[in-house]
């Protein structure tokens, strides 16, 4: 069907620094929402399904259905599939695909799930109208996004605040909404959907193994991953801003008291049946 191509770019891109948080991500702390909702016969589409770690924790939960995870980006699904195999999951495959026009027909998924999807889209809802298009009466949309300004942090850091800075404004350049949670249920209004679930979860990262973590992946996303070259590319940040960015998350990671939460806005949408 005809309909807003994506405009946005992929902010992260698929650094190492990023796959590092992607392939950590799991249903049961990305998508404990949605999982009291599923079914063991039902056929869920996973938009954004980057290395497939959420996806292959969602077919083994319809150990009678399908699965399909889509992504616009053909050579993180290599890594996807060989997470797949590696679980011995029969009943999942992957494909390319923009979620602004998604190829499949109207009615096709008991579930449609994009988790840290929606804030990187040119059209979140268009993206949300074609999430709805391919979804069975009575299925469900399931999308969760972060809300980058409300993450919050402790002890206080100006260089962290810079990092916050830089990053919706780069987020924003680069055509995303970085705040997407807080907006998730206002989209899913506007796109269509009456019978919507709004609610919120948090990751938090506390002990020495998570601050380790954590402060050392956007340490690193800062210096080495696309969202570098995006700001330096589009003139919003130099190489010293940007190693000193790096430099404050290091130095937070260290904090015997360091503390970061991160807030997810989520919606359970129920097509009309």
């Amino acid at each position: 069907m005809p309909g807003t191509r994506e405009t946005a770019v992929y902010t992260h891109g698929h650094h190492e620094s990023v796959l590092r948080s992607h392939t950590w991500r799991t249903a049961a702390n990305s998508a404990a929402y949605l999982l009291g909702s599923l079914k063991p016969h039902m056929k869920i589409l996973d938009i954004g399904c980057g290395p497939g770690t959420i996806t292959a924790d969602l077919a083994a939960l319809v150990p009678d259905g399908h699965v399909t995870g889509a992504d616009r980006a053909p050579g993180v699904l290599e890594q996807a599939r060989a997470t797949a195999a590696g679980r011995g999951l029969t009943n999942v495959d992957f494909t390319v695909a923009d979620v602004h026009a998604l190829d499949h027909p109207d009615d096709t998924f008991c579930v449609v799930h994009a988790h840290q999807v929606l804030q990187h889209v040119g059209d979140p809802v268009q993206a949300l109208r074609e999430m709805r298009r391919v979804t069975r009466p009575g299925g469900y949309v399931a999308v969760r996004d972060s809300d980058y300004a409300a993450m919050t942090w402790y002890p206080a850091s100006a260089g962290m605040d810079d990092w916050l800075d830089l990053y919706r404004t780069v987020a924003r350049a680069n055509g995303g909404e970085p705040d997407a949670g807080r907006r998730l249920k206002a989209w899913a209004r506007e796109a269509g959907f009456t019978d919507v679930t709004a609610t919120s979860a948090t990751w938090t990262f506390s002990t020495a193994e998570e601050r380790a973590w954590w402060s050392a992946l956007w340490a690193d996303r800062t210096l080495a991953s696309a969202y570098a070259d995006r700001a330096v590319e589009g003139g919003h940040a130099d190489a010293g801003r940007l190693r000193a960015v790096s430099g404050a998350w290091r130095e937070w990671g260290r904090q015997e008291d360091g503390w970061f939460a991160v807030l997810h806005g989520e919606i359970l949408c129920r097509k009309d049946a």
